[in-house]
Protein backbone atom coordinates (compact mmCIF):
# COMPACT_ATOMS: atom_id res chain seq x y z
CA UNK A 1 0.00 0.00 0.00
CA UNK A 2 1.20 3.49 -0.82
CA UNK A 3 0.50 5.56 2.26
CA UNK A 4 0.60 9.26 2.91
CA UNK A 5 0.94 11.30 6.10
CA UNK A 6 -2.79 12.10 6.34
CA UNK A 7 -4.38 8.74 5.51
CA UNK A 8 -3.87 7.30 8.99
CA UNK A 9 -6.96 7.53 11.12
CA UNK A 10 -10.22 5.92 12.11
CA UNK A 11 -12.67 8.81 11.95
CA UNK A 12 -16.05 8.42 10.27
CA UNK A 13 -14.75 10.02 7.10
CA UNK A 14 -12.17 7.26 6.62
CA UNK A 15 -14.99 4.71 6.29
CA UNK A 16 -16.88 6.58 3.57
CA UNK A 17 -16.72 5.17 0.05
CA UNK A 18 -13.66 6.83 -1.59
CA UNK A 19 -15.60 7.27 -4.83
CA UNK A 20 -18.17 9.42 -3.05
CA UNK A 21 -15.41 11.47 -1.46
CA UNK A 22 -13.75 12.10 -4.83
CA UNK A 23 -17.07 13.04 -6.46
CA UNK A 24 -18.02 15.27 -3.53
CA UNK A 25 -14.66 17.06 -3.51
CA UNK A 26 -14.78 17.59 -7.29
CA UNK A 27 -18.34 18.97 -7.27
CA UNK A 28 -17.52 21.22 -4.32
CA UNK A 29 -14.40 22.52 -6.08
CA UNK A 30 -16.24 23.26 -9.33
CA UNK A 31 -18.88 25.35 -7.58
CA UNK A 32 -16.47 27.20 -5.28
CA UNK A 33 -14.00 27.93 -8.10
CA UNK A 34 -16.58 29.91 -10.09
CA UNK A 35 -18.31 31.52 -7.09
CA UNK A 36 -17.89 35.19 -6.15
CA UNK A 37 -20.67 35.86 -3.65
CA UNK A 38 -19.26 36.16 -0.13
CA UNK A 39 -22.20 34.24 1.29
CA UNK A 40 -21.23 31.28 -0.87
CA UNK A 41 -17.53 31.51 -0.08
CA UNK A 42 -18.02 31.87 3.69
CA UNK A 43 -20.45 28.92 3.68
CA UNK A 44 -17.91 26.85 1.71
CA UNK A 45 -15.19 27.79 4.20
CA UNK A 46 -17.42 26.72 7.08
CA UNK A 47 -18.10 23.36 5.40
CA UNK A 48 -14.39 22.79 4.79
CA UNK A 49 -13.49 23.59 8.40
CA UNK A 50 -16.20 21.20 9.61
CA UNK A 51 -14.78 18.43 7.40
CA UNK A 52 -11.25 18.98 8.70
CA UNK A 53 -12.34 19.00 12.34
CA UNK A 54 -14.53 15.91 11.94
CA UNK A 55 -11.99 13.93 9.92
CA UNK A 56 -9.59 13.56 12.84
CA UNK A 57 -6.69 15.23 11.04
CA UNK A 58 -3.77 16.59 13.01
CA UNK A 59 -4.33 20.34 12.91
CA UNK A 60 -0.58 20.96 13.01
CA UNK A 61 -0.13 19.00 9.78
CA UNK A 62 -3.05 20.86 8.22
CA UNK A 63 -1.51 24.19 9.20
CA UNK A 64 1.87 23.09 7.86
CA UNK A 65 0.34 22.25 4.48
CA UNK A 66 -1.47 25.56 4.40
CA UNK A 67 1.75 27.49 4.98
CA UNK A 68 2.78 27.64 1.29
CA UNK A 69 -0.60 28.92 -0.01
CA UNK A 70 -0.74 31.34 2.92
CA UNK A 71 2.58 32.85 1.83
CA UNK A 72 1.19 33.23 -1.70
CA UNK A 73 -1.96 34.87 -0.33
CA UNK A 74 0.15 37.21 1.78
CA UNK A 75 1.96 38.31 -1.38
CA UNK A 76 -1.39 39.00 -3.05
CA UNK A 77 -2.52 41.09 -0.07
CA UNK A 78 0.69 43.11 -0.34
CA UNK A 79 0.28 43.83 -4.07
CA UNK A 80 -3.37 43.74 -5.19
CA UNK A 81 -5.17 46.15 -2.81
CA UNK A 82 -3.22 49.17 -4.00
CA UNK A 83 -2.46 48.11 -7.60
CA UNK A 84 -6.07 47.36 -8.58
CA UNK A 85 -8.10 50.25 -9.98
CA UNK A 86 -11.38 51.26 -8.34
CA UNK A 87 -12.93 53.14 -5.46
CA UNK A 88 -10.34 54.21 -2.89
CA UNK A 89 -11.22 53.21 0.68
CA UNK A 90 -7.97 54.12 2.45
CA UNK A 91 -4.55 55.59 1.84
CA UNK A 92 -1.22 54.62 3.38
CA UNK A 93 1.32 57.28 2.46
CA UNK A 94 1.52 57.34 -1.35
CA UNK A 95 -0.46 54.08 -1.69
CA UNK A 96 -4.22 54.05 -2.24
CA UNK A 97 -6.09 50.90 -1.22
CA UNK A 98 -9.07 50.21 -3.49
CA UNK A 99 -12.28 48.39 -2.73
CA UNK A 100 -12.10 46.04 -5.80
CA UNK A 101 -8.54 45.06 -4.83
CA UNK A 102 -9.53 44.15 -1.27
CA UNK A 103 -12.63 42.31 -2.54
CA UNK A 104 -10.62 40.29 -5.04
CA UNK A 105 -8.00 39.36 -2.41
CA UNK A 106 -10.73 38.28 0.00
CA UNK A 107 -12.40 36.11 -2.63
CA UNK A 108 -9.13 34.44 -3.63
CA UNK A 109 -8.21 33.83 0.02
CA UNK A 110 -11.57 32.26 0.90
CA UNK A 111 -11.53 30.06 -2.19
CA UNK A 112 -7.95 28.89 -1.63
CA UNK A 113 -8.40 27.96 2.03
CA UNK A 114 -11.80 26.30 1.43
CA UNK A 115 -10.53 24.18 -1.46
CA UNK A 116 -7.25 23.21 0.19
CA UNK A 117 -8.85 22.13 3.45
CA UNK A 118 -11.68 20.27 1.70
CA UNK A 119 -9.30 18.25 -0.44
CA UNK A 120 -7.15 17.49 2.59
CA UNK A 121 -10.20 16.18 4.44
CA UNK A 122 -11.81 14.23 1.59
CA UNK A 123 -8.96 13.14 -0.68
CA UNK A 124 -5.72 13.28 1.31
CA UNK A 125 -7.23 11.01 3.98
CA UNK A 126 -7.11 8.05 1.57
CA UNK A 127 -3.98 6.22 0.44
CA UNK A 128 -2.79 6.74 -3.12
CA UNK A 129 -3.61 3.19 -4.17
CA UNK A 130 -7.16 3.62 -2.85
CA UNK A 131 -7.44 6.89 -4.75
CA UNK A 132 -6.18 5.18 -7.89
CA UNK A 133 -8.69 2.33 -7.66
CA UNK A 134 -11.47 4.82 -6.92
CA UNK A 135 -10.61 6.82 -10.05
CA UNK A 136 -10.48 3.59 -12.05
CA UNK A 137 -13.95 2.59 -10.85
CA UNK A 138 -15.17 6.06 -11.79
CA UNK A 139 -14.19 5.13 -15.36
CA UNK A 140 -11.11 7.30 -15.67
CA UNK A 141 -8.66 5.97 -18.30
CA UNK A 142 -6.50 3.10 -17.06
CA UNK A 143 -3.30 4.71 -18.31
CA UNK A 144 -3.98 7.89 -16.32
CA UNK A 145 -4.59 5.88 -13.15
CA UNK A 146 -1.46 3.77 -13.70
CA UNK A 147 0.59 6.90 -14.30
CA UNK A 148 -0.65 8.41 -11.03
CA UNK A 149 0.13 5.32 -8.95
CA UNK A 150 3.50 4.50 -10.46
CA UNK A 151 4.66 8.12 -10.45
CA UNK A 152 3.86 8.50 -6.75
CA UNK A 153 5.51 5.17 -5.94
CA UNK A 154 8.77 5.84 -7.78
CA UNK A 155 9.04 9.57 -7.18
CA UNK A 156 10.72 8.79 -3.86
CA UNK A 157 13.00 6.23 -5.52
CA UNK A 158 14.18 8.86 -8.01
CA UNK A 159 14.70 11.27 -5.10
CA UNK A 160 16.97 8.67 -3.46
CA UNK A 161 18.93 8.34 -6.69
CA UNK A 162 19.34 12.12 -6.74
CA UNK A 163 20.61 12.19 -3.16
CA UNK A 164 23.06 9.39 -3.98
CA UNK A 165 24.47 11.35 -6.91
CA UNK A 166 24.74 14.53 -4.83
CA UNK A 167 26.64 12.65 -2.11
CA UNK A 168 29.01 11.29 -4.76
CA UNK A 169 29.68 14.84 -5.95
CA UNK A 170 30.37 16.03 -2.40
CA UNK A 171 32.74 13.12 -1.76
CA UNK A 172 34.70 14.26 -4.81
CA UNK A 173 34.93 17.72 -3.19
CA UNK A 174 32.62 19.44 -5.65
CA UNK A 175 31.96 23.04 -4.68
CA UNK A 176 29.17 24.77 -6.64
CA UNK A 177 30.22 28.07 -8.15
CA UNK A 178 29.08 30.34 -10.94
CA UNK A 179 31.48 28.94 -13.53
CA UNK A 180 31.34 26.63 -16.53
CA UNK A 181 32.57 23.61 -14.55
CA UNK A 182 29.66 23.87 -12.07
CA UNK A 183 27.10 24.29 -14.87
CA UNK A 184 28.54 21.29 -16.71
CA UNK A 185 28.49 19.21 -13.51
CA UNK A 186 24.84 19.99 -12.84
CA UNK A 187 24.01 19.15 -16.46
CA UNK A 188 25.73 15.78 -15.99
CA UNK A 189 23.75 15.31 -12.76
CA UNK A 190 20.42 15.89 -14.50
CA UNK A 191 21.41 13.73 -17.45
CA UNK A 192 22.54 10.85 -15.24
CA UNK A 193 19.31 11.13 -13.24
CA UNK A 194 17.29 10.70 -16.44
CA UNK A 195 19.47 7.78 -17.50
CA UNK A 196 19.01 5.99 -14.19
CA UNK A 197 15.28 6.73 -14.16
CA UNK A 198 14.96 5.28 -17.67
CA UNK A 199 16.92 2.19 -16.72
CA UNK A 200 14.86 1.65 -13.58
CA UNK A 201 11.65 2.09 -15.58
CA UNK A 202 12.81 -0.65 -17.97
CA UNK A 203 13.60 -3.00 -15.07
CA UNK A 204 10.26 -2.26 -13.35
CA UNK A 205 8.35 -2.90 -16.57
CA UNK A 206 10.18 -6.21 -17.07
CA UNK A 207 9.42 -7.21 -13.48
CA UNK A 208 5.73 -6.37 -13.94
CA UNK A 209 5.55 -8.44 -17.14
CA UNK A 210 7.22 -11.37 -15.36
CA UNK A 211 4.54 -11.17 -12.67
CA UNK A 212 1.76 -11.39 -15.22
CA UNK A 213 0.81 -7.72 -15.47
CA UNK A 214 -1.79 -7.28 -18.22
CA UNK A 215 -2.47 -3.56 -18.08
CA UNK A 216 -4.64 -3.46 -14.97
CA UNK A 217 -4.12 -3.21 -11.22
CA UNK A 218 -6.51 -5.25 -9.11
CA UNK A 219 -7.74 -4.35 -5.66
CA UNK A 220 -9.14 -6.69 -3.03
CA UNK A 221 -10.86 -3.80 -1.28
CA UNK A 222 -14.64 -3.60 -1.74
CA UNK A 223 -16.67 -0.40 -1.66
CA UNK A 224 -20.02 -1.58 -0.29
CA UNK A 225 -23.10 0.60 -0.13
CA UNK A 226 -23.85 1.45 3.51
CA UNK A 227 -26.23 3.85 5.24
CA UNK A 228 -23.27 6.10 6.08
CA UNK A 229 -22.41 6.36 2.39
CA UNK A 230 -25.97 7.28 1.50
CA UNK A 231 -26.10 9.92 4.22
CA UNK A 232 -22.76 11.34 3.09
CA UNK A 233 -23.86 11.39 -0.56
CA UNK A 234 -27.08 13.18 0.36
CA UNK A 235 -25.18 15.70 2.49
CA UNK A 236 -22.75 16.40 -0.38
CA UNK A 237 -25.62 16.93 -2.80
CA UNK A 238 -27.43 19.22 -0.36
CA UNK A 239 -24.25 21.24 0.27
CA UNK A 240 -23.54 21.72 -3.44
CA UNK A 241 -27.16 22.72 -4.09
CA UNK A 242 -27.02 25.19 -1.19
CA UNK A 243 -23.87 26.79 -2.60
CA UNK A 244 -25.46 27.02 -6.06
CA UNK A 245 -28.57 28.61 -4.57
CA UNK A 246 -26.54 31.15 -2.59
CA UNK A 247 -24.49 32.09 -5.66
CA UNK A 248 -27.06 32.25 -8.42
CA UNK A 249 -30.60 31.99 -7.03
CA UNK A 250 -30.81 34.01 -3.80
Amino acid sequence: MISGPLDKGDAWLHHIDPRLRVIGATAFALVVAVAYDFRTLITALGVSIFLVLSSGLDLRQVARRLLAPMLFLALLWVVLPWSYEGTIIATIGPLAITRPGVTLCSQISLKTIALMTTFMALVATMSVDTLGHSLNRLQLPDKMVHLLMITYRYLFVIEQEYQRLVRAMKIRNFQPRTNLHSYRTYAYLVGMLFVRASERARRVHSAMICRGFKGRFYSLRAFPSTPHNRVFGGACLATVMLLIALEWLL
